[in-house]
């Protein structure tokens, strides 16, 4: 009798052991799991940028979130951590002009993926887009000005870029 409690013991341990290498597991997954960022482009004050003759990469200086690091405000650069699904979308605003429309395009690893743009001879104008990436741990995913465009940023963070991790594969 002493040996069947003694097995029951034994077993009830080793599921106890398993069960907290499970969570331990789960815990370190959810870690890995956490990447999202958001930044507007303008970290103080407000005003227009460009417009440029080439497509000019844009940097977004003002961080809103930045849950994993794996954005870079100095550099505009999103690089994946992880290898899996990603969202990213992007809000270009600017100032209506006769000659200038607003407008950005999302890339990854310097592949054009999509644009945003707009343009309107007055008022305000928005160009936005959004895609859903697989990406391999290292690829880097950013925007550039449209060439001969005009974005608009200030204090009320108007123009944003934004991304995360859906899950990972």
């Amino acid at each position: 009798m002493i040996s069947a409690q003694g097995e029951e013991l034994l077993s009830v341990k080793v599921k106890a052991n398993n069960a907290e290498n499970e969570v331990e597991n789960l815990r370190r997954e959810g870690e890995v799991n956490r990447v999202a960022f958001s930044a507007s482009l303008m970290d103080s004050g407000g005003g227009d940028v460009g417009p440029f003759n080439a497509q000019t990469n844009l940097v977004f200086k003002h961080v809103i979130a930045n849950i994993g690091n794996a954005y870079n405000p100095n550099t505009g650069f999103f690089i994946a951590p992880v290898r899996g699904v990603y969202h990213f979308e992007f809000f270009i605003y600017g100032h209506g002009h006769a000659s200038h429309g607003s407008g950005a395009a999302l890339f990854k690893n310097g592949e054009h993926i999509v644009i945003g743009y707009g343009h309107q001879a007055s008022l305000g104008v928005n160009g936005c887009n959004s895609a859903t990436l697989l990406l391999e741990v290292g690829d880097v995913v950013f925007l550039r000005q449209w060439e001969n465009s005009r974005i608009h940023d200030s204090q009320n963070h108007h123009t944003t870029f934004s991304g995360h991790l859906l899950f990972t594969m």
